[in-house]
């Protein structure tokens, strides 16, 4: 489905990836793991073509991306869903027009389409009968459901979620996890997700990379992971700051 192929990129002196390698499976929810400011982020926008790397290669249900042009690649992000960490909804726009934007932008679709569309999907979330809504009138966890409604909106192949339980109390936390675990189930959607939280990340997660030192550092299931002998997997489950990473 996804495979980056010995990565680098660097951004001036700072040396950010360094044979980053990573291969999501198809219908699997793969979390990457790591301390804040390792990379995580810059290895998602190469794998969704907002970034190139330097060198290496990136591979997207099974065709090299690694040259593509801007073009080519929103043929590509059609197939891709997201999930920002500030749920990215507009602000002026009320709940249904926030989800129809995305809708009228990617499909010739009528107005009674797109309406049985936002209706299908709030009610997916758990969200049904707030269409009418001003993002100002939602909690965190409520924006984060209908940045997420948007997202599988467009019946996308992959979603990339972005710190998805950043901000949010251990409740509404619990809520997002259980709805990604939902969507895979009812959609078999494929899903990368970025995160330092731990909690989630094992609630979610088929398997777990640590991402330290510009490359993917371990690779194993929630539970091998947790049991993991690997000195820098200790480390960051335990917290502390004695140990290979700093």
């Amino acid at each position: 489905m996804i495979k980056l192929h010995n990565i680098y990129k660097s951004f001036e002196e700072k040396h950010v990836l360094q044979g980053f390698n990573l291969e999501v499976l198809s219908g699997e929810t793969f979390v990457i793991l790591g301390p804040s400011g390792c990379g995580k982020s810059v290895a998602l926008k190469i794998i969704t073509g907002l970034l190139k790397a330097d060198c290496g290669k990136v591979e997207i249900f099974g065709q090299d991306v690694s040259n593509f042009q801007e073009k080519d690649w929103s043929k590509i992000r059609r197939n891709f869903g997201f999930l920002f960490q500030n749920s990215a909804l507009f602000d002026s726009l009320n709940v249904e027009d926030n989800i129809a934007f995305s809708l009228r932008q990617s499909f010739d679709y009528s107005d009674e389409e797109i309406k049985e569309c936002i209706i299908k999907n709030l009610k997916l979330i758990g969200l049904p009968g707030i269409e009418k809504k001003m993002p100002s009138e939602l909690s965190g966890g409520m924006k984060k459901r209908v940045g997420l409604a948007r997202a599988i909106a467009l019946n996308p192949k992959v979603i990339f979620y972005d710190e998805p339980t950043t901000g949010l109390d251990p409740i509404r936390a619990s809520g997002i996890d259980n709805l990604i675990n939902k969507l895979k189930e009812k959609l078999n959607i494929t899903s990368l997700v970025i995160t330092h939280d731990l909690k989630s990340a094992f609630s979610i997660a088929d398997r777990i990379g640590l991402h330290y030192n510009g490359k993917i550092q371990n690779i194993c299931t929630a539970d091998e992971f947790q049991k993991s002998t690997n000195s820098m997997v200790q480390q960051f489950l335990s917290g502390s700051t004695i140990g290979p990473i700093q």
